[in-house]
């Protein structure tokens, strides 16, 4: 008995089979996904997880190794506060010292959200399977604005403050003020310094002649010292 042929909805259905096979492959390829990779799962907890959504991505040292996987939260009854536990699917080549440093960092100014792994050190081991570690909550962003807000303020403070000063040496008030306006006074100090600068032998003089004049005092003294003992 012959062989049907191949009817051409049959053909059609395994040309788009093969169609949508080979999308998936080069969709697969192209993103990070570990579907056919060995992977382990780390939990990290926080206090504030600061907006990172499940499928954000994890890097260790810059480098992209997997993903969250899921994220939960509960309350700690130690702790006595409500926490995050954030679930990360790690590549299995990806070594995760017990030390690291867990953080929620933004890609740019306002992107997206992911975990970053800054590596410790491996003479403390590292994390299997499983394993919990402790993050470094993030600042929110009210916190960040706020303290904007108040460095914005103090140099307003500083500006108005040398505002006035900058007026006071303009009406003349001061020593610097009046320095600066009374011509007078900045001629006799102009003076002064030139002629220290043309006669320096001066200030040794002077200084000799104080001297001078102790010593003469000394010697007085003491012989009037000596008529009283005689």
């Amino acid at each position: 008995m012959d062989a049907k042929p191949i009817s051409f909805e049959i053909k059609v259905g395994i040309f788009i089979f093969i169609g949508i096979l080979l999308t998936f492959i080069i969709v697969f390829s192209i993103g990070e996904f570990y579907i056919l990779k060995p992977m382990y799962h780390v939990k990290v907890l926080f206090g504030f997880a600061n907006g990172i959504a499940m499928g954000a991505p994890v890097r260790l040292a810059g480098v992209q190794i997997g993903e969250i996987e899921n994220i939960k939260i509960f309350y700690d009854e130690a702790a006595k506060r409500t926490k995050v536990m954030l679930v990360a699917e790690l590549k299995q080549e990806a070594k995760v010292e017990k030390n690291a440093v867990c953080k929620i960092n933004t890609l740019g100014l306002l992107g997206e959200k992911y975990l970053e792994i800054s590596p410790g050190t491996a003479d403390v081991g590292f994390l299997a399977n499983q394993d919990e570690i402790a993050g470094v909550d993030p600042i929110p962003m009210e916190e960040i604005t706020k303290t904007m807000k108040d460095l914005a303020e103090s140099a307003k403070s500083v500006t108005q403050n040398a505002d006035i000063i900058l007026q006071r040496l303009e009406r003349g008030e001061g020593t610097v003020g009046k320095l600066l306006k009374e011509e007078e006074v900045y001629d006799d100090l102009r003076d002064l310094v030139k002629d220290v600068k043309a006669h320096p032998w001066k200030l040794f003089m002077k200084g000799k002649e104080q001297t001078g004049t102790r010593d003469v005092e000394e010697v007085s003294g003491k012989e009037k010292t000596k008529g009283f003992a005689r």
